[in-house]
């Protein structure tokens, strides 16, 4: 059977619908039943939950003992509803026979995911291949406990940490792109992932070269892996290796090119290294 547009808008909305009042629930409570009783006498939903009290005596009602909600005094047969959309634990009692006649409604706010965060390596970091990384990541739970922090390199599981701080490590990484990912779990099982890429690539090994001394400054370039992290040192006496510390930035391009602007010896040696991958 075919269905025009609108009606299949239609359908798709009341599905929508339904699938949303789905989620809440509801719990009895029966007014009466054995004497002045409220059964059961605590009664346990979660947030957003509604309790459905149904009179199986006389002369009674659920009257809230801070003002929240008051049925009246009913006798059978009689259905009163009231929906709880906060967490806390409320009491109630029948305004007819006084708090001799009582009960307790406990409203459990639903878990909060943990929060976790990747804190090394930097979203978007290039490394130097063979990397070895350590991943490492904190993660809180507001309402519970962090049970563990699964780490994965790309669908590899690497580790799965129980207790802070949560780190692993992985070696040799070969040049290529890679998804890095933790996963908090808390103790009541729900998870939160925090993903990032990384970029290792092949490293080059830096050549001076284009030198050239003009009124006094020196320039030269090399060329190097964009975004690696390079330095330049300077030395006027190669016997006593005492390189000074000019340049360190990551590389923005390549080649780069470095201009020395205090160039006042007339025997100055330079040299271009590569940090480490942090």
């Amino acid at each position: 059977m075919k269905f025009p547009p609108k009606l299949w808008l239609l359908i798709a909305g009341w599905l929508a619908i339904t699938a949303e009042m789905a989620v809440a629930a509801s719990a009895t409570v029966h007014v009466g039943q054995s004497g002045l009783t409220y059964t059961p006498s605590s009664t346990n939903i979660n947030q957003g939950d509604s309790v459905i009290w149904t009179w199986d005596g006389f002369n009674h009602s659920t009257t809230s003992n801070t003002g929240l909600w008051d049925s009246g005094v009913f006798n059978s047969p009689h259905l009163y509803t009231n929906t709880f959309n906060s967490a806390g634990t409320f009491a109630y009692h029948c305004s007819f026979h006084g708090l001799a006649m009582s009960g307790t409604v406990i409203v459990t706010a639903p878990n909060q995911r943990p929060v976790i965060t990747l804190t090394n390596p930097l979203a978007g970091a290039i490394l130097a291949a063979p990397a070895n990384i350590t991943m490492r990541a904190t993660a809180t739970d507001s309402d519970g406990s962090v049970a563990n922090v699964q780490f994965l390199v790309g669908t590899s599981s690497l580790a799965t940490v129980t207790t802070p701080p949560y780190a692993a490590t992985t070696n040799n990484l070969a040049a290529g792109t890679y998804n890095l990912a933790a996963i908090a779990t808390d103790n009541l099982g729900a998870k939160t992932t925090n993903n990032l890429s990384i970029t290792v690539v092949t490293p080059v090994t830096p050549v001076l070269s284009l030198a050239s001394l003009t009124g006094g400054q020196f320039r030269f370039s090399y060329g190097v892996n964009t975004g690696l992290v390079y330095f330049v040192q300077s030395s006027t006496n190669l016997l006593n290796s005492n390189w000074t510390l000019l340049a360190s930035n990551p590389a923005a391009s390549n080649p780069v090119v470095f201009v020395d602007t205090a160039t006042t010896n007339p025997a100055t040696y330079y040299r271009v290294g590569r940090y480490p991958n942090p």
